[in-house]
């Protein structure tokens, strides 16, 4: 489970953001990112079990670096003030759609979905997947019980409808989207609860169907574009 500690080192983190306060934290840092990944690490066979197509995964190419890239940022902050870790078929990497955690204290924790910012080819593969499987699109994000869980989708969205699609199409407000993202947030209450896991698992089941949806159309592009 998440520890208490690995909760108190990123909120002292978020306002001791500098090189100097995190050498002298060094070793807090090493055992709340050590907690963080033995967490990812017990969790991915549980979601395995839950969708066997996440495969070569584990927790060393599934979490994310603390230290940020700042040279093209204009916040110089040297540190991420989060843990994450993004579990899809053969890791953070991964094209194919997955499964996210992210934890950061004081209210912005949460558990995610989806596809992020996928490479153009991908993307028009799933536009036109949208296009002409609209029913079974809408059926899964309608659903009753993936609206109490995350609301609608989330993520970048174009203004105009996209180059090659039809503007009159009834599914154009989808059309739009560049980004496919389930969110549900976590409260802070239960970052440390025995339950967590559970809890993540138990909304990553729910992601399930849309993960599923966007798979085929990602699979044409990765698998039958040598």
């Amino acid at each position: 489970m998440i520890e208490q500690n690995t909760v108190k080192f990123l909120q002292d983190l978020s306002v001791n953001n500098n090189r100097d306060w995190f050498a002298d934290n060094r070793k807090v840092y090493e055992a709340a990112r050590d907690n963080f990944i033995a967490f990812i690490d017990d969790l991915i066979p549980d979601l395995q079990n839950i969708d066997p197509f996440i495969t070569d995964v584990n927790a060393k190419n599934a979490v994310f670096r603390i230290f940020k890239d700042v040279r093209f940022s204009k916040k110089k902050e040297p540190y991420k003030t989060s843990f994450g870790a993004a579990i899809g078929k053969g890791g953070r990497k991964s094209e194919y759609p997955g499964y996210y955690l992210h934890i950061k204290p004081d209210g912005e924790t949460f558990v995610g979905g989806g596809i992020h910012h996928p490479q153009p080819a991908i993307l028009k593969s799933i536009r036109s997947e949208i296009a002409h499987n609209t029913k079974q699109f809408e059926e899964i994000i309608n659903d009753l019980d993936f609206l109490a869980n995350f609301g609608e989708l989330e993520g970048d969205k174009l203004i105009r409808p996209p180059k090659g699609f039809d503007k009159e199409h009834p599914a154009v407000e989808h059309l739009k989207r560049k980004d496919f993202l389930m969110l549900h947030k976590i409260p802070d209450s239960k970052i440390c609860h025995p339950d967590f896991k559970t809890h993540c698992l138990g909304k990553f089941e729910r992601m399930k169907p849309l993960n599923e949806y966007f798979r085929g159309p990602v699979y044409d592009i990765l698998e039958n574009n040598d």
